[in-house]
């Protein structure tokens, strides 16, 4: 469908004669349907779940930082970036893997930008400010670089298949002299709170991409903006839910998704689509987490130490990361080299961990079992 025909937004053109999409400041009107309804009650119902089973988990701290890496590789491949789950936290541990250094620091710098904004939450609200600052930790010293961290465009951008010009491209978002506005009555709406937060945090996602206020960097700032206002709102007792994973496995739906409300006005649609992806994720979750929490448990009876013995704090690490040296525990727990070696010959003698490099010196261990459940892909069914 012609753009120009647009129910959600108008089409100007520039000076220099590209056509231009200007999204209507929010909230839009949207019809309330059936779908909508039922999307939104099972989306609130099972994040209610996972928010109270969350409050109960033994140790929600230490299972955020493997779902956090799980969001960050899963954004960043939605741009390009190449980099597994189990590259990333072998990585992490302090492992050499064989992939481009690009690629990991982009994930890593996703990391860091993430924590950064929940960190700022703390002390000033989700704002143009707080958006800018985190856009700066992203792409610091990445492929993109050049485009001015931190700072929104001066120029334009478009959205297209590789060649295509202002002219050819599928979309074009706000012009330059348009940007402020449309970022003024964005953030207007952030600090809004008359609709129902899942409709809330939808509509800001979709409004932050059309409006594409960085020349680089938008996908992923626009991901991260939802995990933000899931926070912000309080819907979670910590950051347990991306819906990176979900954008992931139906990729050319999300698109098709964001460009229908901007060439169809269809918002409905769009609201429906991503309250099926809380859900989905929602159980998604809280199945990986309570998995992860049942074998951690499991192991802890294996090994028939103390409760803060030096073998129990190797397992509770295992939750952070399932990759690690011996150099690396030792480090982590503050304990001597023989000390953590001796915990984790133990952890190996019970299957607990196993070796996954053959050097002599720095030996990788990995418990695989909490590895294959956070690389397990996510399963879809749209209803």
């Amino acid at each position: 469908m012609d753009i120009t025909k647009s129910a959600s937004g108008k089409v100007i053109k520039a000076l220099s004669g590209y056509l231009a999409f200007i999204p209507d400041p929010l909230p839009p009107k949207f019809e309330w349907n059936n779908a909508l309804v039922n999307a939104l009650s099972r989306a609130d119902h099972t994040l209610g779940m996972l928010s109270r089973e969350g409050s109960r988990l033994p140790n929600p701290h230490l299972l955020m930082r493997p779902f956090i890496t799980r969001e960050a590789v899963l954004s960043s491949k939605i741009e390009g970036t190449q980099a597994t789950l189990g590259e990333v936290l072998a990585n992490e541990a302090g492992i050499a893997v064989n992939r481009s250094p690009d690629d990991l620091q982009e994930v890593h710098n996703y990391i860091i930008a993430l924590d950064y904004g929940l960190r700022r939450l703390e002390e000033l609200p989700l704002s143009l400010r707080l958006i800018k600052e985190i856009h700066g930790k992203l792409m610091q010293g990445v492929r993109g670089s050049h485009a001015t961290p931190g700072e929104f465009r001066r120029t334009q951008n478009w959205i297209g298949t590789p060649g295509s010009t202002l002219n050819t491209a599928k979309y074009v978002p706000p012009t330059p002299d348009e940007l402020i506005g449309c970022l003024n009555s964005f953030e207007k709406f952030l600090h809004d709170r008359t609709l129902p937060p899942l409709i809330h945090i939808a509509l800001c996602h979709y409004q932050f991409e059309a409006i594409h206020p960085f020349l680089d960097g938008n996908g992923r700032i626009g991901r991260l903006l939802i995990t933000l206002l899931l926070t912000e709102m309080k819907l979670l007792p910590s950051p347990l839910l991306y819906l990176s994973a979900f954008f992931e496995a139906t990729r050319s739906d999300y698109y098709q998704q964001l460009h229908h409300v901007s060439t169809r006005g269809t918002w409905s649609d769009w609201l429906s689509y991503f309250l099926n992806g809380v859900a989905l994720q929602s159980q998604d979750v809280l199945s990986r987490a309570e998995r992860i929490n049942a074998l951690i448990a499991d192991w802890q009876i294996k090994t028939g130490a103390r409760t803060e013995g030096m073998i129990q704090n190797v397992v509770r690490h295992l939750a952070i990361n399932p990759y690690f040296t011996t150099k690396k525990i030792a480090e982590s727990l503050n304990v001597a080299f023989t000390t953590a070696q001796r915990a984790i010959g133990k952890l190996q003698d019970l299957n607990i961990v196993s070796k996954v490099s053959e050097g002599k010196r720095d030996r990788v261990y990995c418990a695989t079992k909490i590895l294959d459940i956070l690389e397990e892909p996510t399963t879809i069914n749209l209803l």
